[in-house]
């Protein structure tokens, strides 16, 4: 009697785990349409990435899109988050992408996923871990060894983790991208099929799919792998366009269809009306196409993980923090217009009997009185121990990632003239004495300053700030961090450098000290303390501040900068607390502000 207990209890237990037992599903290409279980299916997705929601709000995102109609969620995944470090992988917290996965099963939603090495996204280094360019002569997205190497081990690493959650496993993982947009960067066949043979070997058994811009799907589909398209909603073209490359046959899949687009710094924000939209969305649903949106919900790019686009024709531009998107379900996860508009497209499409769920009520948001901040520590009082080499050393030389570093040197003064700083990565305040002489932004092409050395010896500090690694094009190869080049005065090249490294990746390991005042406008921490009787989403007005970063109760939730066009910072309500709540800001350009308070709504244009 005791062992049959037993087993009840181990079988009970096992039903209860997710994706345990699951029965295995099919999923294949027919001539046209998609066969789920051997029966069509129209493929209604949304993207939304995991790392860029807090994991408490997971859940609540995807009855959001199960309450507009979508039956399938897209997401990329991102080397970097997964291996920060050479060989130091890390799924735990808002990382765990197979828990994600796992919430969308237990919610009923397929899952597309997208886990080619390199992903875009408007995420830093395209979502490349920094490390990469420490491997001398590793060349991403190429044949080059060293690269395979480091993929295929990340590729098995990943595959232990999602391998299992695929249909054909008893999971939810419809299709696997093998490479993302590779017709807008190259067109090497022998490349494309080593990342399949890498994928099959991590256990991604399932189907397989390419995606790329209309105009480069020539270049970057792979033979027996779907050709799916992006950035194109014109049901004959798209009809046209993958019978030429995948044999004469379908199925049809749209995997990025843009109803909104992104922002970057010192831009205006991007809106895009919905009934722009609604008519092509019905079209493609109509003619039988499945659709991914980018974005159904973009969520917010938090920490230093915000990427950046750079051409020959156009200059720096850092994206910024709010990956908002002008989705259908904004920044904090509420149904906007839009999404009302594509819900009542989709109904029309739904299969005779089936309704929709309600429209989850929007979510409660609060205010946040004046915070005052009774704690300030100057960013020159937290210097550890420097790296001393004559030359410059880079982000990457330092094995830093993210953040910023302090360059420091000594000289002799009584002299005026232009200080030039050489290969900027990305963005400086320059410190004469602790006096700031001037500001250098690789957007605007500012590279240097008139400056005047006072009589005696002089101290030069250079704060540079990683404003994120270029995510898209060629340049992918040339992303390193600080000051890449070389520092001259009046022609001089400058040595003999002190370099301080601030990756700020953990703000409650800062040592608190007070501001020094020898340091005038020299950058601060401000910490400050609010207590709340109940919690919900708000936004920080950081209208009057400069630059700079925020940390509310240890988690980083971003930049904000004076340029714009963002001026609020989302704050989740699931990251606070009723009583006491901390908040750090660390301020570049305004010292002396001190005052902050929370808003109900955000501020996302100037």
């Amino acid at each position: 009697m005791r062992n049959i207990c037993a087993i009840i209890v181990v079988f009970f237990m096992a039903c209860s785990i997710p994706g345990y037992a699951q029965p295995r599903h099919s999923f294949a290409l027919g001539d046209s349409v998609f066969l789920l279980d051997n029966r069509p299916f129209q493929m209604i997705c949304g993207e939304m990435h995991y790392a860029r929601i807090p994991r408490e709000a997971w859940r609540q995102r995807m009855k959001m899109a199960k309450a507009m109609g979508l039956n399938t969620i897209g997401t990329y995944v991102f080397w970097n988050i997964q291996e920060p470090e050479k060989g130091k992988f890390d799924f735990s917290g808002n990382n765990d992408i197979a828990a994600f996965v796992r919430t969308a099963q237990e919610e009923s939603l397929w899952v597309v996923l997208r886990p080619s090495p390199y992903v875009c996204a408007e995420w830093e280094f395209g979502g490349y871990p920094y490390w990469l360019q420490n491997e001398n002569g590793l060349v991403v997205r190429s044949k080059e060894q060293k690269y395979l190497n480091e993929y295929k081990q990340y590729l098995m690493a990943l595959g232990k983790q999602l391998a299992p959650l695929q249909v054909n496993h008893g999971g939810n993982i419809l299709m696997i991208q093998v490479e993302n947009e590779y017709g807008s960067y190259g067109d090497n066949r022998e490349y494309l099929e080593i990342n399949r043979k890498i994928f099959q070997k991590a256990g991604f058994d399932g189907l397989l799919f390419t995606a790329d811009q209309a105009n480069d799907v020539a270049r970057g589909f792979l033979p027996g792998s779907l050709p799916a398209l992006n950035g194109i909603d014109n049901p004959q073209r798209i009809r046209q366009l993958v019978r030429r490359y995948n044999n004469g046959k379908g199925p049809y899949y749209v995997a990025e269809w843009y109803p909104a687009w992104f922002d970057w710094w010192g831009s205006p924000h991007h809106v895009v009306p919905p009934e722009k939209y609604t008519a092509q969305l019905d079209s493609m649903l109509s003619a039988g196409i499945s659709v991914n949106m980018y974005m159904f919900h973009g969520g917010t790019t938090r920490g230093f993980m915000n990427g950046a686009n750079y051409n020959d024709k156009s200059p720096y531009e850092p994206q910024i923090s709010s990956y908002d998107y002008d989705a259908p379900l904004d920044e904090a996860g509420n149904a906007t217009p839009k999404f009302m508009a594509f819900r009542s497209v989709i109904q029309k499409h739904l299969p005779p009997g089936q309704t929709l769920p309600d429209v989850p009520a929007a979510k409660p948001a609060i205010s946040i009185d004046d915070i005052q901040f009774r704690e300030t520590t100057g960013i020159f009082n937290i210097l550890s121990s420097p790296k001393i080499n004559q030359r410059l050393l880079t982000f990457e030389d330092l094995h830093q990632a993210y953040g910023f570093v302090l360059y420091r040197t000594k000289l002799n003064g009584g002299a005026k003239g232009k200080l030039a700083v050489m290969g900027l990565r990305d963005y400086a305040l320059v410190f004469i004495n602790g006096r700031r002489a001037g500001i250098l932004d690789r957007r605007l092409g500012d590279s240097s300053i008139n400056v005047e050395m006072p009589q005696g010896s002089v101290t030069l500090d250079i704060l540079v700030e990683n404003l994120g690694r270029i995510n898209f094009g060629p340049y992918l190869l040339n992303n390193k961090k600080g000051i890449t080049q070389k520092v001259l005065f009046n022609n001089q090249e400058l040595e003999n450098w002190q370099m301080f490294s601030l990756p700020l990746d953990d703000i409650n390991a800062i040592k608190r000290s007070a501001a020094a005042k020898k340091y005038t406008e020299a950058p601060v921490l401000r910490r400050g303390n609010f207590n709340l009787v109940k919690t919900g989403d708000s936004y920080l007005d950081m209208s009057r501040w400069g630059k700079g970063v925020v940390w509310v109760n240890g988690y980083n939730l971003g930049r904000y900068w004076n340029v714009g066009p963002q001026q609020t910072i989302y704050v989740p309500g699931e990251w606070l607390k009723p009583g006491n709540n901390e908040i750090v800001v660390l301020e570049l350009i305004k010292p002396q502000q001190a005052i902050l308070r929370g808003i109900e709504k955000p501020s996302l244009s100037n």
